[in-house]
């Protein structure tokens, strides 16, 4: 049975069966975000026993500029795919998912080459990494559009089988990169094993990416893709702005130690990353069988994020310092100080996601928009300011009050949307 005909037989199930399924997919969901977790932990931590903390640095600002593009390729080609093409026959779903993932590598190719041409330009050792970042930016942002075109149709453990690819090719590229010893070498590296597992994903699909369909498929989703493009953009941006920010106030060392802390809290800042991969459909979902229960879901979902990752960071805390040089080398020293507010923030981020995922699957863009561009904002404020008063850890403070204070303003904006939503029914759904 095809992904499309298994959602079509799910929603006329029982209600036991339908929980089941649900249950389901959330664990493929939980399963895939563990597998791109886990990737993601092991490169960093590799990357920083292997450089030390001020190449470490540069290897962070390569991540951030690349969490940029990621979500500029999201809010154009696969935000939109997630919200209108969740659970809709396949014959749609493959049409729709052949544009989107063309108009990711599209994307990819554009901005790989101006990532290209400025470290071309750049020089010294951060030059070389922004080079390689724009020749891997292609194969990456394909593979992330796979996972999402993937939980669309309720076929996670697709998603989970290439991640685990990805994993598997990142093991012989890691040792490679090793070997040269530089940071262009380990962007390589990691970018050419995404490339691995999103070819593998044309595989799994049987869908080849149209890039000739791009135009059309920006132009059909206009009206959610450019606003879900600023506000995936003022996200990332501000997390580049404020690394950029504090290598300028505090030194390209800051960096890395906040980088450093950040992959202490490395599942849940993963999760938190790609949480629309399984949360967006699932709430969509939700809204179409039970809109009465879509706001308990996104409080259940944000809750039980904010709860583990309190839960994570307290764990952190009594690990000794032998143990911490073990994992992060030079690195821990620093980074160990900043444990106690980056937990606070990533909990505050964590219960703004339900509230998020709850918004997309409404279509309510232009609200989303806005509570993202006011969280932005204070994230870039409180992370400078607080730089400018007390380096790194000031920094991390200023980002934690900032983060929990926005969360507040997700929710009021999720609570007023859903009364929108009962005043007047609307779904924000397409099948072709």
């Amino acid at each position: 049975m095809t992904p499309m005909a298994t959602e079509a037989a799910k929603a006329t199930a029982p209600a036991g069966s339908a929980k089941r399924a649900l249950v389901g997919r959330l664990s493929w969901g939980l399963a895939d975000q563990a597998a791109s977790s886990m990737s993601n932990f092991v490169v960093g931590i590799y990357v920083a026993r292997s450089l030390g903390v001020t190449a470490f640095g540069v290897f962070g600002l390569a991540w951030v500029t690349y969490g940029v593009v990621l979500n500029v390729s999201r809010g154009l080609a696969t935000d939109p795919l997630v919200v209108r093409f969740s659970g809709v026959p396949e014959a749609s779903w493959r049409g729709a998912v052949a544009r989107s993932t063309g108009t990711a590598l599209g994307v990819g190719a554009v901005l790989g080459a101006v990532c290209l041409l400025v470290g071309l330009g750049l020089g010294d050792r951060v030059g070389p990494a922004f080079a390689c970042l724009g020749v891997v930016l292609p194969g990456l942002l394909l593979q992330d559009a796979w996972r999402f075109s993937f939980f669309a149709a309720g076929a996670g453990r697709k998603a989970f089988v290439n991640d685990l690819v990805w994993g598997v090719a990142l093991v012989p590229a890691m040792v490679v990169a090793a070997r040269v010893g530089s940071v262009a070498a380990f962007v390589l590296a990691w970018g050419a094993s995404g490339a691995v597992a999103a070819a593998y994903g044309c595989l799994q699909s049987g869908i080849r990416p149209r890039t000739a369909g791009a135009r059309g498929w920006l132009r059909e989703q206009r009206d959610l893709g450019y606003r879900y493009l600023v506000e995936n953009v003022s996200l990332s941006g501000a997390s580049q702005l404020r690394a950029y920010g504090l290598g300028a106030i505090a030194g390209v060392g800051a960096v890395g130690a906040v980088r450093g802390a950040e992959l202490l809290l490395g599942p849940f800042l993963a999760v938190l990353m790609g949480l629309s991969l399984v949360t967006v459909p699932e709430a969509a979902r939700v809204l179409r069988q039970a809109p009465q229960r879509l706001g308990a879901f996104c409080l259940l979902l944000g809750g039980g994020q904010a709860a583990a990752a309190l839960f994570w960071g307290g764990a952190l805390l009594p690990v000794p310092d032998r143990l911490g040089e073990l994992v992060l080398g030079d690195v821990w020293q620093s980074a160990s100080q900043l444990i106690v507010p980056l937990t606070l923030g990533v909990a505050g981020a964590g219960l703004g996601t339900g509230a998020a995922a709850g918004l997309r699957a409404l279509g309510a863009a232009r609200r989303s928009l806005r509570c993202q561009l006011f969280a932005s904002a204070c994230y870039v404020g409180g992370g400078l300011g607080g730089a400018a008063v007390a380096g790194a850890a000031g920094s991390a403070w200023g980002v934690a009050a900032a983060t929990v204070g926005s969360s507040a303003v997700w929710w009021l904006q999720l609570r007023s949307a859903l009364r929108e939503h009962g005043r007047n029914p609307i779904p924000e759904v397409r099948t072709s």
